[in-house]
């Protein structure tokens, strides 16, 4: 629990973050795009091969909108988000929401430069969340070109409020994190990918229609608990022990109700996908069965993690059209569980839909 004789929220909400700097090229960009499936399962795909190669004369290739997710790993350099005052163990952050506003088409290289803030603080009793919320510049322009905002639990890190009222700031609009209704209707559209064991945790070359299977982690984000069985092991005995000290069930990966925070408790029994691989699987399916192959159509991007992913597990991706949102959510088929889920709007709808 927080020292709530020594922590004062009010002056961790008025802490100015430093400006950093993410510079990339387009070979980040296809990396990346491999990363989360693109071309996975036909190399020539009319709809994704804009993603890894100059089609038809393209001058450069086109950047995924979740490209840009990327963009905020220096808020943990070292595996744990600046707070300054906030006590609480890094190994007990989980990420559980992800918020992306696009302005505008990702260039396929460039230098950025982000601003970011804490949007949001809010006690929840034996837990804490913040909302750290950062505005990506590209350096050169001075042209905003996307919003990210991270959301993340900090077991062990509540108690802090000075009075009866928990507290609880937040500087956005309330429908930016409306929780989706699932409907109970079939989905408009569905797609199958197949995660390769090498995406998260291997190098590894398999010949399937000359297919290059590519770790995600070249992206940045070098965490352990996604390449080393150690680690991910040892990840779950931490948490266990967690419960008995606590006395709340506390996983990086499970299901979060953001209300009671009601944490079912789930062990690795190897390393697991990254969170953010799997909703740019979920963002890549919709271009690519609502958007017909155009990431420019992409407005808004919302995602909820609520399980874990393995290596070499199949995603289904289900998605429903309400008006110009696409509400979606992805299950693990091995396991018949849902792990994502969320919403995607569009500036527009293909005219072939």
């Amino acid at each position: 629990m927080a020292n709530s004789s020594e922590f004062n929220p009010e002056l961790l909400l008025s802490h100015k973050y430093p400006q950093t700097t993410y510079t990339y090229t387009e070979r980040d960009v296809v990396i990346y795009a491999l990363g989360i499936g693109s071309c996975g399962g036909n190399a020539v795909d009319v709809n994704e091969l804009k993603f890894v190669y100059h089609e038809n004369g393209q001058q450069f290739v086109k950047v995924l909108p979740t490209f840009s997710a990327l963009f905020t790993l220096k808020l943990m350099p070292t595996g744990a988000l600046e707070l300054p005052g906030l006590q609480y163990d890094p190994r007990l952050l989980l990420h559980g929401q992800h918020y992306i506003e696009i302005y505008k088409p990702l260039p396929s290289n460039a230098s950025i430069r982000n601003e970011t803030i804490l949007a949001g603080l809010h006690d929840k009793g034996k837990a804490a969340i913040a909302e750290m919320e950062t505005r990506s510049y590209e350096k050169e322009s001075g042209e905003l070109l996307c919003m990210n905002r991270m959301t993340a639990f900090l077991r062990g890190a509540g108690g802090f409020s000075k009075s009866s009222q928990p507290f609880s700031y937040s500087n956005y609009p309330a429908n930016q994190v409306t929780a989706v209704k699932i409907p109970k209707t079939q989905p408009f559209a569905v797609l199958e990918d197949t995660t390769q064991p090498s995406q998260a945790c291997n190098f590894d070359f398999s010949i399937a229609g000359i297919e290059i299977a590519l770790l995600y982690r070249l992206s940045g984000d070098y965490n352990p608990l996604h390449s080393d069985p150690m680690v991910a092991k040892v990840a779950g005995t931490i948490l266990d022990f967690v419960l008995f000290t606590v006395g709340i069930i506390m996983l990086p990966v499970l299901y979060v109700n953001t209300v009671s925070l009601h944490f079912t408790y789930q062990r690795f029994s190897r390393p697991i996908l990254h969170g953010l691989c799997t909703l740019g699987f979920a963002v890549r399916a919709i271009i690519k069965c609502i958007c017909r192959g155009d990431p420019d159509m992409v407005k808004n991007i919302s995602g909820r993690f609520l399980l874990h992913v393995y290596p070499d597990e199949t995603l289904i991706t289900e998605m429903w059209l309400d008006g110009l949102r696409v509400i979606y959510q992805v299950k693990v088929r091995e396991r018949n569980r849902t792990v994502l889920s969320g919403f995607v709007d569009l500036h527009r709808l293909a005219s072939s839909l």
